[in-house]
């Protein structure tokens, strides 16, 4: 890995630590318990777009990790949930950016976030032994649909402007 690169994604991992830390702290301004708007995955995307699956991998479990310790909450439920989800939509968004004529980055941003939730559903699910939870999953598709479109919007802009720094 050339400097260029890896000081990109380590500046990609301290800003998606600083997004995930502020986010934590914000009150959240819907009716909704855990619903956030995800800016910390615009990194992620940003890691996937710019340098590929792995990167993107990396850049989300770091900033996931980073911002979980900073805030306290590393090796909780939250902090499993926040890792399961940004493993999942990570995944995901890499197999359907591979599909790029397809997909725009909204539409792979938007799955991104539908499957975050997905993930943080088949982990409670799992840890807490029901289905039940999977009743919640309508609410968290509403309102995950339009900030992933936020995060794609977002990181769209950004693609444009950084693809000259990176080559």
């Amino acid at each position: 890995m050339n400097t260029r690169k890896l000081v990109f994604l380590s500046l990609l991992v301290a800003l998606g630590t600083a997004l995930h830390v502020l986010e934590a702290m914000l009150p959240n301004p819907l009716p909704f318990p855990g619903v956030k708007l995800g800016l910390a995955n615009v990194v992620t995307l940003l890691a996937l777009y710019l340098f590929g699956f792995r990167s993107g991998l990396a850049v989300a479990v770091l900033r996931v990790l980073t911002g979980s310790l900073l805030s306290g909450t590393i090796f909780s439920i939250t902090f499993m949930m926040s890792l399961s989800g940004a493993v999942l939509s990570t995944i995901v968004m890499a197999c359907l950016f591979r599909r790029s004529e397809s997909f725009s980055i909204l539409g792979v941003s938007m799955a991104g976030a539908v499957m975050h939730n997905i993930g943080q559903l088949l982990l409670a699910s799992y840890l807490i032994e029901t289905r039940g939870v999977f009743y919640y999953l309508p609410v968290l598709i509403i309102v995950g649909l339009p900030t992933g479109f936020l995060t794609g919007y977002i990181s769209r802009l950004l693609i444009r402007r950084l693809k000259e720094y990176v080559r």
